[in-house]
């Protein structure tokens, strides 16, 4: 017992430091930058939905790592979500065989507008080393529109959070520029109103109801008053109706 305490007692710390890592902050920026631009761009965090159209699963192990404690993009507003309905971003990896074909296209058009779509890992560029196989269609563009193709076998996480904030950059970029042509487009055909007064409006000049031409307020005849005991009146009809 007491040789165990000398031990330990003389034995210094043998674990290493924490020390925060260029690789650390460069992700924290990296996913900071990602939440305020999906903020200004759908109005809240980040919703991604993960397809496998075909891989090899390598890419899907990076994509999960996303949610580790090391990664833990939650604390930065972004989440994972089972339905294509709830997401703003699909990650696409592998290259799509002819089963998944379909359900990647029904999958892109469940998502709501505006969407990004990012493609992970060398197979979803170009199928990879599957190109030819006798159970591939192609890569995942040409089943559905791509915004990025973050390349590699598998990417790093660092390098799948770098190609989403690409896609956040050029999807906000697109949709500025295609606002200013609708306005500009508005603008110019834009059907200038009526005048008020002048020839054929002097009704609507003097404040009489439209079709009135030249009738001023002052020669509309007013509402005719209640009659009192008319057959028509409601205290008329009233009394007639408790006499009975």
């Amino acid at each position: 017992m007491l040789t165990l305490a000398r031990k330990i007692w003389t034995t210094p710390v043998v674990t290493e430091p924490l020390v925060r890592t260029h690789d650390d902050t460069q992700i924290e920026a990296i996913a900071r930058q990602v939440d305020e631009r999906a903020r200004r761009l759908f109005g809240r965090s980040l919703h991604i939905r993960e397809v496998d159209a075909g891989s090899c699963n390598g890419c899907e192990l990076e994509i999960g790592a996303l949610n580790n404690p090391y990664y833990d993009l939650e604390r930065f507003g972004m989440h994972f979500v089972a339905s294509p309905r709830h997401a703003d971003c699909l990650l696409v990896t592998g290259p799509v065989t002819r089963n998944m074909a379909d359900p990647l296209k029904r999958t892109y058009d469940a998502t709501p507008d505006p969407k990004i779509v990012v493609a992970i890992g060398d197979c979803a560029r170009d199928c990879g080393i599957f190109a030819g196989g006798y159970g591939v269609v192609g890569p995942v563009s040409a089943i559905v529109p791509v915004d990025v193709v973050v390349g590699g076998c598998p990417p790093t996480p660092s390098m799948i959070l770098a190609g989403i904030l690409t896609a956040l950059d050029m999807r906000g970029a697109s949709l500025v520029q295609s606002n200013s042509s609708a306005q500009s487009v508005t603008a110019t055909n834009k059907i200038p109103s009526p005048p008020v007064g002048g020839e054929g409006n002097t009704a609507c000049a003097s404040g009489a109801p439209m079709g009135m031409k030249g009738v001023t307020p002052s020669k509309i005849p007013p509402n005719p008053p209640f009659q009192k005991g008319g057959t028509g009146g409601f205290r008329d009809r009233s009394k007639r109706l408790s006499n009975q």
